[in-house]
């Protein structure tokens, strides 16, 4: 049900990205635009055929119907931070008329298997205060804060 995208997923991938933005831009409409996609079909190619950026789609066989977008990240010979390798989750995305029949949860399951067995210390992502659903879901999942950005709107 899980499996690397294809180039075949990229029209399915950007309607997700849609979803994913209109989300964002429902919470916080100062920062994002609506609805727009944070990828061009032609980037979303070449970030599917480049290994450092693994994207995975939850396929039932007749639809996909999720996809996670990963990123391969490793601090070096940095004065304060150890050398690891992180995997970064850059996006996590349900079709809306999927949500609730555990597709999040078996892409979550997968990226962390992809990340043991490709030797990362830790995944890593950001959840928007304005997607409390999201936090939720990654919290369930088993997540915690690491750190905390915050801001003061001027």
């Amino acid at each position: 049900m899980v499996r690397r995208a294809l180039e075949k997923d990229i029209p399915k991938i950007m309607e997700l990205l849609i979803q994913v933005d209109m989300v964002h831009h429902n919470g916080r409409p100062d920062i994002f635009k609506g609805p727009a996609t944070k990828y061009t079909e032609s980037e979303l190619k070449d970030i599917i055929n480049d290994e450092k950026t693994p994207v995975f789609v939850y396929d039932d066989g007749k639809n996909v119907l999720g996809h996670a977008f990963c990123i391969h990240k490793q601090v070096t010979d940095d004065n304060v931070l150890t050398d690891i390798k992180t995997l970064y989750i850059d996006d996590i995305c349900v079709d809306e008329k999927a949500r609730g029949k555990h597709v999040g949860k078996a892409l979550y399951e997968y990226v962390i298997g992809y990340a043991r067995e490709k030797g990362f210390y830790n995944v890593t992502l950001n959840v928007w205060s304005c997607n409390p659903t999201a936090q939720r879901f990654y919290e369930a999942m088993g997540l915690v804060p690491q750190k905390i950005c915050m801001e003061k709107v001027l």
